[in-house]
């Protein structure tokens, strides 16, 4: 990478300055909710003098800088680099890191690959692996003197479930997938600055990459997964042969890590509220509410960037052209003038409408794939546990990009 040039433009007068704040402070990183109300109370739009960058946490900028591609665009990055100025560490992401019309097709193809009929074609299996799962915890797992059983829902739920289903949905075979996790976890991390994070890990993602890039040519893949209908749609001309192993790369890369901290999210706010918990059990068709409420109160992805095409008015400022703006999705969907009691989590909330997902053309292609595979984890686990509650308190995994747990030790009593 090579370093951006200091650009640092002057500021409109009336923009609330914060000298102060580092969104990618690593505390900062393992709590961000206290900095969010700060930047939020400071203003709808406020200039991050550390980062020479301007932010959006409320609700209501965010979501129109997240549809507005027009003003706010995607490809000069996701994220703090600037591609005008910077070398992206790998190709950029036909989806995140395009606007029309070059994002057109790939989009195009992957509402249709992902969209709902065709992930239910998966639904079946993806419930059997689910049950699977949740007895082989019941019969196998570590039990305390009161016969409940003590795990760690990280390793033993929120990653090797999704590591179950979606690399094979993909249609990947073989040996390889542990490396799936550390490269989503370094692709987040790249949406930062060149922190400890991102640095330290460069030293060992090299094979990692390889891997992954082995991952997507059509020969690596089975024929009746996801990956092949992507490789089909550049036979009929929808993307083209080069594009088509960009896509399966870019589902490689969001896949698998987004879901694995959604699902720790959800298993985390089950236990932090047993009384919602409690109302789950009885009214079970409320599964989708409590993923919904989860992701809406514990984002996974926590920001992503825009750039601006001219000078553009938002609340009353201006933003010079070439600026990077980064959005607080996270902080949108705990904001007071959008959600009654934001932080609590409540499944009597309709929380429709959150950004956890994004919003406008470059909402998550893959959201779907999320949801029905944290449905299925929900349904067969719920009938089972009587009970989640904390073993011990958890520990935050720090990423410049994603909010979620390191370790989640629980106690799951039967029912």
């Amino acid at each position: 990478m090579t370093a951006q040039p200091k650009t640092t433009s002057a500021v409109d007068a009336s923009v609330p300055v914060l000298d102060d704040v580092d969104p990618f402070d690593e505390e900062v990183l393992a709590g961000p909710h206290h900095m969010h109300s700060i930047i939020r109370d400071a203003g709808d739009l406020v200039y991050l003098a550390q980062h020479d960058i301007y932010a959006v946490a409320r609700y209501s900028p965010v979501r129109e800088t997240l549809e507005n591609w027009q003003d706010f665009s995607s490809a000069a990055g996701a994220g703090l680099a600037n591609f005008r100025y910077e070398e992206p560490w790998r190709p950029p992401s036909l989806l995140l890191e395009a606007d029309p019309p070059h994002h057109d097709a790939p989009r195009s193809v992957l509402q249709k690959i992902l969209g709902p009929r065709r992930i239910r074609a998966f639904e079946d299996e993806w419930d059997r692996t689910a049950n699977q799962l949740v007895d082989c915890l019941l019969e196998y797992g570590e039990r305390d003197e009161n016969s409940a059983v003590v795990i760690d829902a990280v390793p033993s739920i929120a990653e090797p479930f999704p590591l179950s289903v979606f690399p094979e949905a993909l249609g990947l075979s073989g040996e390889g997938l542990d490396n799936l996790l550390p490269y989503g976890n370094f692709a987040f991390n790249a949406f930062g600055p060149r922190n400890r994070l991102v640095t330290e890990a460069q030293k060992t993602i090299g094979p990692v990459m390889e891997w992954v890039g082995e991952q997507c040519p059509r020969h690596a893949l089975t024929e009746s997964g996801l990956g092949a209908d992507i490789w089909a749609a550049s036979d009929d001309t929808d993307i083209t042969e080069a594009q088509a192993p960009l896509i399966v790369r870019s589902l490689l890369t969001a896949g698998v890590d987004t879901t694995v901290y959604g699902i720790a999210a959800v298993l985390y706010h089950l236990a932090d509220n047993p009384d919602q918990y409690q109302r789950l059990r009885d009214e079970p068709e409320l599964i989708r509410a409590a993923i919904e409420e989860s992701l809406r109160l514990e984002s996974p992805v926590q920001t992503f960037f825009r750039t601006t095409t001219r000078d553009v008015p938002i609340s009353g400022h201006v933003i010079p052209e070439g600026k990077k703006v980064l959005m607080f999705l996270g902080a949108a969907n705990r904001d007071p003038r959008r959600w009654a009691n934001p932080d609590e989590f409540d499944l009597g909330r309709d929380p429709s409408g959150h950004v956890a997902f994004g919003s406008g053309i470059h909402q998550c292609v893959g959201q779907h794939v999320a949801r029905f595979e944290a449905a299925s984890l929900l349904q067969a686990l719920v009938p089972k546990i009587e009970r989640i509650e904390f073993s011990t308190a958890p520990e935050r995994k720090i990423n410049n990009t994603l909010l979620g747990w390191k370790t989640l030790p629980l106690r799951l009593i039967p029912a």
